[in-house]
């Protein structure tokens, strides 16, 4: 493996950036950079190509072109932790080694996702290649764990392997399986080891920081930074628990709705921007009827978004 020294871990918050697409479908660069140079500003890191960021819409040579383009615009490399994980080994291998050429702090990887059922050996099979094809000391893969939208987790025996047989390569996970018990052993069996446990929504961030994990990798930071990332620097306050439970309604009032879709529709209503609806099918927008009602939901929790016009 190449040797090149490797920026500092990467820890706090994260935000699986959304991608801002105009009316006939296509990315918007310069939405997409504004969005991440906000979120920036606010001290959240960017796990560009999520879930949220529609990533599995998106094709390699787009997501190749946005993260080039976010280089080029000044965004710190070692501020993003892009998604790189396919069904595809090669589209994998492909995304991971441009992403860890252009010195990103880790990438976030998926397991392939489209066959089902498939066993620890498959999966490890999976993850070696693409460390082995890679083949740079640089790489930093955080698992994505999301069964509930991938159906095909991630176990623990399998990280357990993983960690011993590529020691720092393997650096942590996102725990988007909202199951507490799972998130609560991973802490206890590796972050100890160094490997650092984000959780996958901040509905779970005070309690993972308690538990000594490293931050959160969280959807609603696209809309909601500055609240989390405060909890996230005040934790140990007085007042940790009662910031938990306003970020847990203003969460909840998002989740009424199909997420993607809201979020766009809220930073559409914050901005005057309403090319911000726009999603990419099987996505759709919201109608007006959830429009109006999220508008509504948002009010009763409280919602602002500090700075919105900067995303105009």
């Amino acid at each position: 493996m190449s040797s090149t020294p490797t920026a500092p871990r990467i820890r706090g918050i994260l935000s699986p950036v959304l991608t801002p697409f105009d009316a006939g479908g296509r990315p918007d660069p310069d939405r997409f950079i504004r969005h991440c140079r906000w979120l920036l500003e606010q001290d959240v890191g960017l796990a560009v190509f999520g879930t949220n960021s529609e990533a599995n819409s998106l094709s390699v040579a787009e997501k190749r072109s946005l993260l080039e383009q976010l280089l080029a615009a000044g965004i710190p490399a070692t501020r993003l932790m892009p998604g790189t994980g396919a069904c595809a080994l090669p589209d994998a291998i492909e995304l991971t080694r441009h992403a860890v050429k252009a010195g990103c702090a880790g990438v976030l990887m998926l397991p392939p996702f489209y066959y089902k059922g498939v066993s620890d050996e498959g999966l490890f099979r999976a993850f070696a290649q693409v460390i082995d094809a890679v083949a740079d000391d640089r790489l930093r893969i955080y698992l994505y764990h999301i069964p509930p939208v991938s159906g095909v987790p991630i176990p623990l025996a399998l990280i357990e392997r993983l960690l011993k047989a590529f020691p720092g390569i393997i650096a942590g996970t996102k725990d988007s399986s909202g199951d507490w018990s799972n998130t609560c052993a991973m802490l206890e069996r590796f972050q100890p080891q160094g490997f650092d446990v984000f959780a996958g929504s901040e509905n779970f961030l005070l309690a993972t920081l308690r538990g000594g994990g490293a931050g959160c990798i969280t959807a609603t930071g696209n809309v909601n930074p500055s609240a989390i990332v405060k909890l996230y620097h005040s934790w140990q306050n007085a007042d940790a628990d009662a910031q938990q439970k306003k970020l847990d309604v203003q969460r909840a009032a998002f989740a009424k709705f199909p997420m993607i879709p809201a979020m766009k529709s809220a930073i559409a209503l914050k901005t005057g921007r309403k090319d911000w609806i726009h999603v990419r099918p099987p996505l759709v927008e919201l109608s007006d009827e959830q429009r109006v009602a999220l508008n509504e939901a948002l009010d009763q929790a409280d919602f602002v978004m500090p700075n919105a016009h900067q995303l105009a």
